[in-house]
Order: structure tokens, then C-alpha cells, then sequence
């Protein structure tokens, strides 16, 4: 066998997978048909657990658990300090957002997210073969507990200094992000992520290089070439977010989908402007005038996500896409509105035909 056969075999026997392809965990695909439609077609099915309860996160799990016998991970933002308020700044967003839909609630940025903690036991709970993280590492406490327990911990990364620290961390996996990836960009440092920007091509050897874990590699793979290419690379196998989007059992807006399908890699852009923090987009007409140098910078998460709310459930009410968070990988057109079980097949044949 070559190398490559050998890493992505090893890879799949290890977390019982037909394919070395992984969804990408994503927190606006809540649903559990996306991730049993790919675990039961042989790859890794994911939940973006970021805005779920306890008891949500419970119902994901047994609902996947109930519908296939594949695997699945649970994956979790490792929250930030908490922001610093600013009662006149947040007025001046609120004036800005009501520009592009309904009036924005004076209290509306004192919602807050699930309780990080709450969240981690429900994990526990729900005992999933993967756990994962991004935005930093989790508590060596935590680590411990999921160790004792067999669950694996895959760390997502978006810099070799960051790839060591979840090595040192104890994390078993290594997913590697490049830039390029849509939605929110994975820097542990949230000040540092339009400024540590670094590609997939240049991130993924380094990293290779740099630990002595398996990597996977995740951004702007959305056919059998980019998974060709990661392989060659040095990966023991691909993530993949936007190419999965556009299947039907993403549940994702139609207008989110159809924008997809016509979004080249330029069209796309960093904004803080939905959640506060940075992530790739549709360059959209909201997505510009947030940027524009007279409007105000975005809050810090999860404030300015809050203030954004109202704006975003008005967008997706009359399926406008200038106004929708609209998140997209610069490889977006390349996703095909396909089951996405013909979508991964398809990869991985493309990809094993290149490679052979």
C-alpha cells in the first residue's frame, strides 16, 4: 500500500468509517439528517453544538444514534473571557442594524449563550466515539474525563503554534483550517484572525510536519480534488463544510443555497458583522456596509450576535439574501445540490481515481 493508502486506511478502521471524509461540525445545520445521511454513506457525521442545550445536544445524539449505526462528533466553541459592555457603542449598532431590518430591542444584547460548562456534561452524557473543539482547548479536567471515558478529542487549529498546543493539550486529532474555510475562522485568539490568515496549502504540511498526531484537512475542499490534494499533502483525511451545504438534507434556505451555487472564491469575505467574531461569508450588500469604514465595528461575540438576531430571523422570514448570515467556504460553487450521499461518493471516487 502507498502512504496515502496507509494513513487513510489506518484513519478509517481507527473511528469506524468507510470514507476519510468528515461534515464539518457547523452550528447553523442543527439538524440530524445532514450528518446521519453522511455517517450512514461511511463518513463522519457532526454536530455544531454551539447554541444548544443540554437537553438538545441529549435529543441530537439519540436521534442520530436511532436512525444509523455510523459515527458522529460533538463539537464545542471554547468560550471567550467575557466581553466588555459598552452601552453607547451598542446603541450606535443597533441604529446601524435597524437600517437593514426591524428595530433592534434595546435588551437585545443581553441574551447569552448555553452554559459552556452545562454543555461539556451533557457531552459526557451523551458519550459520542468524538468529541471536538475550536476556539481553543478544552480544561485539562475535561480532557481527563473524556479520556477515562474513550471518547477521542479531535482539536480544530488554524496555526502550527496552535497545532503544538493541542498536541502538548492531549488532543488525539488535529483538524487543520485553512482560511479558506466559510463560517467562523477557528483562532484560538479572537483578536488575531484576520491577521494570522494562512492557506490550506501552506497550513497543512507545516502542520503535518509540526505534530506526530494524524491531521485532517478542512477548508475550501469541496470535491475529489481538494481531498486528492490534502491526502497528498500529508493528511489522513478531509473535512468538508459549504460542499455539503447545498444537499437537501442540510435544510438550508433556498436562498442561501442558490447564492451558493453562484458565489466564486472572490465573492466571498472575514466579517464580524454577524456574530462578532470573524468569519468567512457571501460578500453580501449587509456584509459590505458592515465592513464600510462609517459603520460601526462590530461588538464583541456573542453581543454583536445578539443585536444581529432580529435582522437575521427578518432575513430568512423574506428570504433575503443581502441580509442573511450567509456563510459560505471560498470553494462554494463547487457544492453540488445532490443527496449527500451521492455528494460524498462521488468525492471520494473522483479523489481515489487522481490518487491512484
Amino acid at each position: 500500500m502507498s502512504p496515502i493508502a496507509d494513513r487513510t486506511t489506518e484513519f478509517c478502521t481507527r473511528f469506524n468509517l468507510r470514507v476519510p471524509i468528515l461534515l464539518a461540525p457547523m452550528a447553523g445545520v442543527p439538524a440530524p439528517t445532514l450528518s446521519v445521511a453522511v455517517a450512514d454513506a461511511g463518513g463522519l457525521g457532526s454536530c455544531g453544538a454551539l447554541l444548544m442545550r443540554p437537553d438538545e445536544i441529549a435529543a441530537w445524539a439519540a436521534e442520530v444514534r436511532a436512525k444509523t449505526n455510523g459515527a458522529f462528533q460533538l463539537n464545542l466553541w471554547i468560550p471567550d473571557p467575557p466581553p466588555q459592555r459598552d452601552a453607547a457603542h451598542e446603541a450606535r449598532i443597533r441604529a446601524f442594524l435597524g437600517q437593514w431590518g426591524p428595530e433592534v430591542p434595546a435588551q437585545a444584547a443581553d441574551a447569552t449563550p448555553p452554559d459552556f460548562a452545562a454543555q461539556c456534561e451533557a457531552f459526557l452524557a451523551a458519550g459520542p466515539p468524538i468529541v471536538s473543539s475550536v476556539m481553543g482547548l478544552y480544561p485539562p479536567d475535561f480532557v481527563a474525563r473524556l479520556k477515562a471515558r474513550g471518547i477521542v478529542w479531535f482539536a480544530n487549529i488554524s496555526t502550527v503554534a496552535e497545532a503544538r498546543a493541542a498536541e502538548a493539550a492531549g488532543a488525539d486529532v488535529i483538524v487543520a483550517q485553512g482560511m479558506e474555510a466559510g463560517g467562523h475562522r477557528g483562532c484560538f485568539d479572537a483578536g488575531k484572525a484576520e491577521r494570522e490568515l494562512v492557506g490550506l496549502f501552506s497550513l497543512l504540511p507545516a502542520v503535518v510536519d509540526a505534530v506526530k498526531l494524524p491531521v485532517v484537512a478542512t477548508g475550501g475542499i469541496a470535491d475529489g480534488r481538494g481531498v486528492a490534494a490534502a491526502l497528498m499533502l500529508g493528511a489522513s483525511a478531509a473535512q468538508i463544510g459549504t460542499g455539503f451545504l447545498r444537499c437537501p438534507e442540510a435544510k438550508l434556505h433556498p436562498a442561501h443555497v442558490a447564492a451558493l451555487a453562484t458565489t466564486a472564491p472572490e465573492d466571498t469575505m472575514l466579517s464580524r458583522g454577524f456574530s462578532g467574531r470573524a468569519g468567512r461569508t457571501i460578500a453580501t450588500d449587509y456584509v459590505r456596509a458592515a465592513a464600510a469604514p462609517e459603520a460601526p465595528r462590530p461588538a464583541p461575540y456573542p453581543i454583536q450576535r445578539a443585536l444581529t438576531a432580529t435582522m437575521r430571523s427578518a432575513a430568512l422570514k423574506d428570504g433575503d439574501i443581502q441580509r442573511m448570515q450567509a456563510w459560505a467556504g471560498q470553494s462554494a460553487a463547487l457544492a453540488r445540490a445532490e443527496p449527500a450521499a451521492a455528494v460524498l461518493a462521488r468525492i471520494w471516487q473522483d479523489a481515489q481515481a487522481l490518487l491512484a
